[in-house]
């Protein structure tokens, strides 16, 4: 009986779930099916083995090139498609995953324009049966973000956004009316659309933690913070990542309060390296990386991107190691000490300046989403190369994921 209760929820109730921006509901969108492409992308071609975990390839595949279909994908280990959503045109897909809602699985994604910058789009929920019942957004006329959006199984879920407003950073060698960009975490109620929690980094973090140089212009956005990503931890408490401050935050998920800071300027801990290990050419672990997590006691994961370019782009890329890798960090906070203690290079020793992630997957394996790289990886415990595989020249993923599926 409790079954069937949670399967009602999800396949009727959950069906009302479709969110404009003020939390009306919208029934007749939720029974729309997502969008069949007549041509999905070339899939993945394999280069070294093949993917060992358990599950289907998660993508969204993404190219400026004319008569290129955007979209979200997933892909079998044999390389087919599965199924694919073909985003609107103009837009591109991120952090494309199946999560829990109410006990059931569930496709996520967000679709907009802008991802890396500010963004505006929407995330959206589907089903089992690859039926639209939910459409999520940040609330409060804050426009959502594609880099994170992460469910909880209670009908709510965190989203990020970034905010414009200005700033007197004379303090720091800059304009006394500086337009700045500030990043958001925010949850939200799936069915209302009620803002539950709301954080912004303006109100807890120094503008004088950021590695972004300032513009030229006072009226140019400066993206200090480069919000990317926001998870919890095994205590509970969130995780929030900046690229532009090369530092995770640990936030008390009650009040935002920074409970401790893993890297950058202002760092809580000591950043050494085990033997074997390299810190970067500052003293760093990581540098403009993504997707912190944690993975056991004391133990987190990044995307360690070690590279960025001009306004978070390729291009005119600065590097602090000749490579982009995944890393391991294991905290000793009776000491105050972070320690790198594994790290996975990129197979062809190559730089990703933008996107990217790491998921932790059963036996210690890791696998890696390589940005506006055109390759995906898998490697085992101790870092031997599982399988690695590419798209097509001039096609990336921000995330990539393997991960359970059954429509």
């Amino acid at each position: 009986m409790h079954q069937k209760s949670r399967r009602g929820l999800i396949g009727t109730a959950v069906a009302a779930l479709a969110l404009t921006g003020t939390g009306v509901a919208h029934p007749a969108e939720a029974a729309q099916p997502a969008r069949a492409a007549q041509r999905p992308p070339s899939p993945l071609t394999t280069a070294v083995g093949r993917p060992t975990g358990a599950g289907d390839v998660f993508v969204t595949p993404t190219s400026s090139a004319p008569g290129f279909v955007n979209g979200a994908q997933i892909i079998d280990k044999r390389g087919r498609t599965v199924w694919f959503h073909r985003a609107a045109a103009g837009t591109v897909d991120a952090d494309f995953r199946s999560q829990t809602l109410h006990g059931e699985r569930v496709l996520t994604f967000w679709e907009g324009t802008g991802l890396g910058g500010l963004a505006d789009g929407t995330d959206y929920v589907y089903d089992r049966h690859h039926k639209l019942i939910a459409k999520v957004h940040a609330g409060r006329h804050l426009t959502t973000d594609g880099h994170e959006f992460l469910l909880n199984d209670d009908g709510t879920a965190w989203v990020l956004s970034y905010d414009r407003s200005t700033a007197d950073l004379s303090a720091i060698g800059g304009s006394d009316h500086q337009a700045v960009i500030n990043g958001i975490v925010r949850k939200v109620d799936i069915r209302t659309g009620r803002v539950l929690f709301s954080w912004n980094s303006a109100r807890h973090i120094r503008y004088s933690e950021s590695y972004q140089p300032l513009p030229a212009s006072a009226d140019t956005p400066w993206d200090w913070f480069h919000v990317n990503a926001v998870h919890l931890d095994r205590g509970g408490r969130l995780l929030v990542d900046a690229r532009n401050t090369w530092a995770a935050y640990r936030l008390d998920r009650h009040t935002g309060r920074v409970l401790w800071r893993l890297g950058g300027k202002r760092s809580t801990f000591r950043l050494t390296a085990a033997r074997g290990q390299q810190l970067n050419r500052g003293g760093a672990i990581v540098a403009w990386q993504h997707d912190v997590n944690a993975v056991g006691a004391n133990r987190y994961t990044f995307f360690d991107n070690e590279s960025a370019g001009t306004a978070n782009t390729g291009q005119d890329a600065d590097s602090e190691l000749d490579r982009s890798r995944t890393v391991t960090v294991r905290l000793f906070p009776k000491h105050h000490v972070a320690r790198l203690v594994a790290s996975n290079d990129q197979p062809d020793h190559l730089l990703a300046s933008s996107q990217g992630n790491a998921q932790r997957l059963a036996k210690g394996r890791t696998f890696v989403g390589w940005g506006n790289l055109n390759e995906v990886s898998e490697f085992d415990r101790r870092g031997r190369l599982l399988w690695h595989a590419r798209f097509p020249t001039g096609v990336n993923s921000y995330r990539a994921y393997l991960l359970p599926w059954k429509a």
